[in-house]
């Protein structure tokens, strides 16, 4: 069997064709196990839970729900100190965020990895991410928490 130059090339061209499909796929690949995986225990019923975990999943978190019926175990497991408690609690690389944090500042938190046990938005502020309510915005804080119950302010919204 003779190989033409026009074998040889159409081959090439194939082979390289080949190659940048399998990059490509193991690229797209890479890029979903590099999005971090938050993990969602919340009430099977809540709503404004819900929403936060669209917002999470449109901020570019793989978002696992998991519905409990209860949440004061799984915020004594992961010591959230109950004067931070919400209506629902997320773990991600091993980081607690307990209510309607903003996807921004857990972005932020996997950034920087301060010496913290988590981020928490106590009780729901209305305008906090899930709990909007047309324009309106209540002051919030996102704090950060240890688990010794010390809190650092990690950001403020609503305040002019």
């Amino acid at each position: 069997m003779r190989i033409t130059r026009k074998t040889y090339v159409l081959g090439f061209l194939l082979g390289a064709a080949l190659a940048a499909i399998g990059l490509a796929l193991y690229s797209s690949q890479q890029q979903a196990s590099a999005q971090p995986t938050l993990t969602v225990f919340k009430s099977p019923t809540c709503g404004c839970c819900g929403k936060w975990v669209e917002h999470m999943k449109a901020a570019g978190f793989n978002v696992r729900v998991e519905d409990v019926q209860d949440l004061s175990a799984i915020k004594a497991r992961f010591h959230v100190p109950g004067t931070l408690h919400s209506c629902h609690t997320a773990i991600v690389e091993g980081y607690v965020i307990e209510g309607h944090v903003p996807a921004a500042d857990v972005w932020r938190l996997l950034r920087e990895k301060p010496d913290v046990t988590g981020l928490a938005v106590p009780g729901m502020p209305i305008g906090s991410p899930g709990m909007e309510q047309g324009f309106r915005v209540d002051p919030y804080d996102v704090l950060a928490f240890t688990t010794d119950g010390q809190t650092r302010v990690f950001a403020r919204y609503g305040q002019e």
